[in-house]
Order: structure tokens, then sequence, then C-alpha cells
């Protein structure tokens, strides 16, 4: 449980991400550490992340379903486009965490 101060900060931040103001480092690194250890801040810095990079996107179909139910990776530069070859896919595969292989940390 997060207290009421780290809450508002929490909000404030992922507020700032989503809108694509500035967030100064410091608090960049804050949230993330924080992301890491509280699954609930891990999904609100997800969706932020996810509205500050699909503000064009049309609020229909697969992505927004997918934005809504907070799964998938909000950063395109993690996903594997079109065909791939054996190898690329088991690179990408293990450089995924731990709990992504379904192993446990």
């Amino acid at each position: 449980m997060l207290s009421t101060q780290t809450r508002l900060r929490v909000e404030f931040i992922c507020d700032r991400i989503s809108k694509s103001a500035e967030v100064s480092l410091i608090d960049i690194s804050w949230i993330q550490k924080l992301a890491d250890r509280n699954p609930t801040v891990a999904s609100a810095l997800r969706k932020a992340r996810r509205a500050s990079m699909s503000e064009d996107l049309p609020k229909d179909g697969l992505d927004a379903f997918m934005a809504d139910l907070d799964i998938g990776d909000p950063d395109p530069s993690n996903h594997l486009q079109g065909p791939q070859d054996p190898i690329t896919l088991a690179e990408w595969f293990s450089n995924r965490r731990a709990w992504f292989r379904g192993q446990l940390e």
C-alpha cells in the first residue's frame, strides 16, 4: 500500500508522462524503481507511457482494447515485426525478464 504522499507523487509524474511534458531524471528514476517493486505503480506507469505514445491512434480497435486491459508493451521499439528467424526470436526472449520466460526470480 502506498502512502498518500507517494501516491500523489506517482499520479503527478504519470500525468506529466501521459501529456508528454518534461519530467526530471530524478523523478523518472524514482518511479521506475518503485514500479519494479509495486505492480500498481508499474501499471500506472505503463498506462502513462502508452497514453503519451498513442495520442494519434484511434480510440477503437485492437490497440485501444489492449490499452484498456493494460496488456502488451507500450514501447513499440520492444515489438518484433514480421517473420523472424529462430535465432532472432531466441535472442528476443532471452532478453525478457525471468517472469516472462516462466521462471521465478
